[in-house]
């Protein structure tokens, strides 16, 4: 009686292993699609996508200026708030902006379109 049992889990244990082979015509079910995300402001939309020099421009001499690889981050702080701007090669041109974080002085978040509202109007004056 003990064999069989034994025999028994041994047989089950050798199945666990076992990875089907996929079927002849099989598709993966594709993942869901990301939900739309809600359209950038005008001030931000218009940093996304900038070169280096159109952000020096419009915000004056980066606070940080580091390279690593292809890709580059320029900080630009102000009286209130600080931008990080990360710049990555697309395609065969200069680097543009593909992602931006802020926050206030003191490290408590802010959102991204005011502090480049507030660095442009520090910047104006």
């Amino acid at each position: 009686m003990k064999k069989l049992i034994l025999i028994g889990a041994l047989a089950l244990g050798a199945c666990g292993d076992a990875i089907p082979a996929p079927r002849a015509g099989y598709l993966p079910v594709p993942s869901a699609r990301p939900a739309p995300s809600a359209p950038l402001p005008a001030n931000l939309a218009a940093i996304h996508g900038a070169t280096a020099p159109r952000l020096i421009a419009q915000f004056g001499k980066p606070q940080l200026d580091t390279s690593e690889g292809t890709a580059r981050k320029l900080q630009f702080a102000g009286p209130i708030c600080v931008l990080d701007t990360y710049l990555y090669p697309q395609g065969r041109g200069e680097p543009v902006v593909t992602h931006v974080d802020a926050r206030q002085r003191d490290g408590r978040p802010i959102d991204e379109a005011s502090c480049v509202a507030a660095l442009s109007s520090a910047r104006a004056r």
